[in-house]
């Protein structure tokens, strides 16, 4: 039997090739998005941005309540903090992008943003 192209298979076509150059575009451009870089936030308001490749320390002081980031190697730790049980300053070294240190009784939450490898990390293992 003979199939006959009709019109809507024509627009069909081209809505599936624009929408497909359109992924493909936001693909290209999301891949091309700046480095990592640690993102503080303070009593819920972000206090700064900070490129994770630039070794720094960072103060925050925040009335009764202090703590001390550090950016060394592409890692974060919280070097120092005024709370009682220290969880934050234990809690070590971050480097992917998704990771966090909170701080609760400083209202300070420290987390890595960008990359171009955000995407491929692994999440979870399963066995």
């Amino acid at each position: 039997m003979l199939k006959i192209i009709r019109k809507a298979d024509i627009i069909l076509f081209i809505v599936f090739l624009v929408f497909g150059l359109a992924m493909l575009f936001l693909t290209l451009r999301a891949s091309s998005s700046p480095g990592r870089e640690v993102v503080i936030s303070v009593d819920g308001q972000e206090y700064g941005r900070y490129p994770l490749d630039k070794d720094q320390v960072i103060e925050i002081d925040n009335g009764q309540r202090h703590n001390l980031v550090t950016i060394k190697d592409k890692g974060v730790t919280m070097t120092s903090s005024t709370c009682h049980n220290q969880i934050c300053v234990n809690e070590g070294t971050i480097t992917a992008p998704g990771q966090l240190i909170v701080c609760l009784p400083n209202y300070v939450i420290i987390e890595i943003e960008g990359g171009e490898d955000a995407d491929d990390a692994v999440d979870a293992v399963v066995q």
